[in-house]
């Protein structure tokens, strides 16, 4: 045993400056609380303290008393942006150190997600992460809905404009869940039995919400803001008031802190089975 005994701050100095210098990789198991407080030559509830810490800084994932912590995914720079595509493909590179990773999102459009999945993709081409199976569900507004984002400016315009880039939405969504089902084929194609299903929803949900391996919660509100917007190529710009599914900040919730944290990704959870359970189907799209 170590006979020199640090205190938890210590210890938790200690193991940032490795996860952040590399040498403690994302993903990655720590030794038990046990190993480590003999390590250290301190109480496991020293050792646990710093552990606690270092999940409070987004740095450690499944600080329990039953099994040794894990490296979080890489996380942006909190002095950085953190658009929610870059969150996102964060915590995703994460969800797919597990062997079967399943994804259930509700939003606006696909854009975000496609654009974190086709990141994770590149992980999986280096052989950085290798699930054995991805299961990617995602809710998105029927084809009947009336879509309120874009709006041109002022809200009264000709109602051929609002109908021709209420169309062209649509089509964005359509060409998205094309896209996301030539990923899953590139997953694929590496031994990963990989699908993607698209259900219906009967409303354009106001929050952007992705539920991770059944343990994990993200979600933020879509902002409303004026911006140009182009509705045919070379038509010229138009102002609009829209979302930007991008610019949203997301916000983790993790059942392994418990509390609050553990009640909504339940609650999240359920809801999600609700929903999909109601909602007809899309298309299913994999390998």
């Amino acid at each position: 045993m170590n006979g020199n005994k640090k205190s938890s701050g210590e210890i938790a100095d200690t193991l940032r400056e490795r996860i952040r210098a590399g040498e403690l990789k994302a993903g990655e198991r720590l030794p038990t609380q046990a190993v480590l407080a003999e390590t250290y030559g301190v109480e496991r509830g020293t050792v646990r303290e710093a552990l606690r810490a270092l999940q409070a800084d987004g740095l450690l994932t499944h600080v329990s008393k039953g099994s040794p912590p894990r490296v979080a995914g890489s996380r942006p720079d909190p002095g950085r942006s953190r658009a929610a595509r870059v969150v996102l493909s964060s915590y995703l590179a994460e969800a797919f150190r597990e062997p079967d990773v399943r994804i259930d999102a509700v939003c606006f459009t696909a854009e975000t997600l496609l654009w974190a999945i086709g990141e994770v993709c590149r992980l999986v081409a280096k052989g950085d992460v290798r699930p054995d199976t991805v299961e990617v569900r995602c809710l998105l507004p029927g084809p009947g809905v009336a879509l309120p984002y874009p709006v041109p400016v002022p809200a009264d315009d000709e109602p051929a404009l609002r109908q021709r880039i209420d169309q062209r939405i649509k089509r964005q969504i359509t060409n998205q869940m094309e896209v996301m089902a030539s990923l899953a084929q590139v997953m694929a194609g590496y031994g990963i039995d990989a699908e993607v299903v698209f259900r219906a929803l009967p409303f354009v949900p106001s929050v952007k919400q992705y539920v991770l391996n059944g343990t994990l919660v993200l979600q933020g509100n879509y902002r409303v803001g004026l911006r140009p917007y182009e509705v045919a190529p070379g038509a010229g710009e138009i102002q609009v008031m829209d979302v930007s599914g991008f610019a949203s900040s997301l916000f983790e919730f993790r059942r392994d802190r418990g509390g609050q944290d553990e009640a909504l990704v339940d609650d999240t959870r359920k809801c999600f089975e609700a929903l999909w359970e109601l909602c007809p189907p899309r298309s299913t799209l994999g390998s």
